[in-house]
């Protein structure tokens, strides 16, 4: 396996845990722990009952960047593994390097707004979901370096062919 393969796996894997991480991370209820309970994007729960989060702009915000970061980096995967599999550069690897790094400023751009919104407040204390989510930020654009790393080994090793013949 050469240098340009094993970087299309290192940034397929790292995409990979991006996507896993910030799935959790969006669909799960522990952003914040509070006295008697919890709360997510999407819910609150306080002594074991859950309720829905009435609209808030940030909460928004920060739902719908998370939501397009997670469908982003599902979408990236899936063409990062077709370009794995498949021989020659195509326009497709640009165009993963790019929902890579879109998903990873999706990210912080979601990340940031809710650390805003609650760092402040007293007697809150972010937990896994949370960091779940900066967890995923390093991985995504980590994920379109290598990419853009084997895209360019590639490209190094073609002209060096034609400069042979």
């Amino acid at each position: 396996m050469g240098v340009k393969r094993s970087l299309q796996t290192g940034g397929n894997l790292l995409n990979l845990l991006t996507s896993i991480l910030t799935i959790l991370s969006t669909a799960t209820n522990y952003w914040i722990r509070q006295q008697g309970g919890h709360s997510g994007l999407w819910q609150e729960c306080t002594h074991g009952i859950c309720s829905n989060i009435p609209c808030q702009n940030t909460l928004a915000v920060t739902a719908a960047c998370m939501v397009l970061a997670a469908t982003f980096s599902i979408i990236s995967l899936g063409m990062g593994m077709r370009i794995r599999c498949q021989e020659g550069e195509s326009l497709r690897s640009q165009n993963t390097i790019v929902l890579l790094f879109l998903s990873g400023l999706l990210l912080l751009i979601a990340l940031a707004g809710y650390t805003a919104k609650n760092a402040w407040k007293p007697e809150v204390f972010f937990s896994w979901s949370y960091f779940f989510g900066w967890l995923a930020l390093p991985f995504s654009f980590l994920a379109g370096v290598e990419t853009d790393t084997g895209r360019s080994d590639l490209r190094s090793g073609l002209a060096a062919t034609r400069l042979g013949q």
